[in-house]
């Protein structure tokens, strides 16, 4: 009988996978090797293709002065150390056109032979018009040129360190080299190394709302453009439907802030969109964020960056952008978890491209993966200080680097999984309660600790995390660390008895699960299976008795 049920369940398996190749193969069309990496979406859920496949970016993110030749060797190194299979790394426009019209991409070409070398996957950072706001990688020539390619002015006249985006001058000589940069990778990457360009960085202004300048206020004072007053994206922002008003008239309060993204957006629009006529990667735009519970006056974060309350804004003045993205450094998981729910959007891809790399932040990869996400980055993977040593930056990276080295060898079947929907994760909070997950005819039950043979240590912060993988109604794949999992029958088998008719404990390689071990007894007595600090990934099938 036993032999039969194994059987069985084999056979389903067996099925289920065709089932999904299948799938697969609809959704993704012709695409095949060699193809340009895209974006796709189906149903609200989205999916980065790469080889005719969706493909889960396991990310790093470099420092800020760690493009240059003698500073990669450190960052191959965390690289290799947190096994991540995707290096986001800046180029920057003070070294690409030092001299007007004159482009050397020597460093770009550093950058691709390496990441081929250590078999690693590019996402580029373009470092110009904005960096955090304001404009310190621009070239020398243009810095020479204040009056020409001017900073905003502040509300009483103050000078602002952050560029103006009402400068047709700077506009069109970021889209120039930015439409250059686009070609040599054309031509320079027929690998497609590159999976993705991020436009700018952290785009919009400290220390004031919006540019005060004369031309600015002129803008200002005129008429909201059209593509603004559509009663979809009117609505999105909750401002009464309207045809023709002034950004006071049509947007009150919120007129500085949304007069700014609109002019940030446009112009990063125009730049993109010349870089995406040579060569369509995928482009992005990475957002500082504001608290996403209070709705704060815009005087108190990045103005006029991609923040949650202006995505419609940004969506309708840069199109050929192809996603926004949420740089996450909140602390409070309630914020950071908010942050992931608001950029998850059925017109809007999921990606995380900057978080903090101790282990806190570490739980949001699950998170993310839960909504769908392409790809999720700790920023600064190498100490480019000073006496730091090896080791230390080994450790640091260490709770990421564990997640990567499970996620890594199964990242197309998470992908899939994202893709359609099947993930659903919970992540320690603060509080350390134990969280529940719906999985139609079962609810999961999964609480947090450092935890041993029968008994069960509260984690000292909250760095546990959970991941579900319905394959089946009776069928799951469990993923976590510092957790424990068990099971309660609803619906109409509420309150039976119940078991688990196998625990599998392996890997995933060339899409098929491997086996490690069978759990059972003190491995699946006390409630269920219990993940110490190492990930695991567990392929578990429950029966009623």
């Amino acid at each position: 009988m036993k032999k039969f049920v194994i059987m069985k369940i084999m056979k389903i398996r067996a099925v289920a996978l065709l089932m999904s190749l299948l799938f697969v193969a609809t959704v993704w069309g012709q695409t095949s090797v060699g193809t340009i990496p895209k974006i796709i979406e189906k149903d609200g859920h989205h999916a980065l293709i790469v080889d005719g496949q969706p493909f889960l970016m396991l990310g790093g993110q470099a420092h800020n002065s760690s493009g240059w030749p003698g500073m990669l060797p450190q960052v191959w190194c965390a690289i290799k150390s947190m096994h991540a299979n995707t290096l986001e790394v800046p180029i920057y426009w003070e070294q690409i056109e030092g001299q007007p019209g004159k482009f050397d991409f020597s460093l770009v070409d550093t950058i691709l032979k390496q990441g081929r070398e250590h078999k690693v996957h590019l996402v580029l950072l373009w470092f110009a018009s904005w960096k955090n706001g304001s404009s310190h990688y621009m070239p020398e020539w243009m810095k020479r040129e204040p009056v020409k390619y001017p900073n905003i002015t502040g509300r009483n006249g103050q000078p602002v360190d952050s560029p103006s985006p009402h400068t047709k001058a700077a506009m069109e000589a970021d889209a120039k080299a930015f439409a250059e940069v686009m070609g040599h990778l054309k031509k320079a990457d027929p690998q497609h190394t590159v999976l993705m360009v991020q436009v700018e960085n952290e785009p919009g202004a400290w220390g004031s709302v919006r540019d005060f300048s004369p031309s600015a206020q002129k803008l200002f004072e005129g008429n909201v453009p059209p593509e603004l007053l559509k009663p979809g994206i009117l609505k999105a922002l909750n401002k009464s439907v309207v045809t023709k008003g002034t950004w006071k008239e049509v947007f009150g309060n919120d007129a500085d802030e949304y007069f700014h993204a609109w002019s940030v957006a446009h112009y990063i629009g125009y730049v993109a969109a010349a870089g995406k006529a040579v060569y369509p990667l995928p482009l992005y735009v990475n957002a500082a964020l504001r608290d996403p519970l209070t709705n704060p006056s815009a005087t108190t974060y990045e103005s006029g960056g991609a923040t949650d309350n202006v995505i419609p804004i940004w969506k309708a003045a840069a199109p050929a952008i192809d996603l926004v993205a949420p740089d996450i450094y909140l602390q409070e998981s309630e914020k950071a978890l908010k942050v992931i729910e608001l950029y998850d959007r059925p017109d809007n891809t999921l990606f995380v491209p900057e978080t903090g790399s101790n282990e806190e932040f570490a739980r949001y990869f699950y998170a993310v993966l839960a909504h769908g996400g392409i790809g999720f980055s700790p920023f600064g993977i190498d100490d480019n200080y000073q006496g730091v040593k090896k080791s230390e930056t080994e450790e640091r990276l260490a709770p990421v680097g564990q997640e990567y080295a499970m996620a890594g060898p199964m990242i197309r079947e998470l992908a899939k999984w994202a893709f359609e929907g099947k993930i659903k994760a919970v992540v320690e909070k603060e509080d350390h309660a134990a969280q529940t997950i719906a999985l139609g005819s079962w609810q999961a039950v999964i609480s947090f600790g450092d935890s041993g043979w029968r008994s069960e240590k509260t984690n000292s912060h909250p760095i546990g995390k959970a991941m579900i993988v319905q394959l089946g109604e009776n069928e799951f794949v469990l993923i976590g660390s510092l957790c424990h999992f068990t099971f309660k029958p609803l619906g109409v088998n509420a309150g039976k008895a119940w078991q688990y008719l196998k625990v599998e404990e392996g890997c995933y390689e060339n899409g098929v699960f491997k086996l490690l071990r069978i759990r059972n007894g003190d491995e699946t007595d006390w409630g269920g299976p219990r993940i110490g600090a190492v990930p695991a990934v567990l392929h578990t099938t429950l029966t009623l008795r």
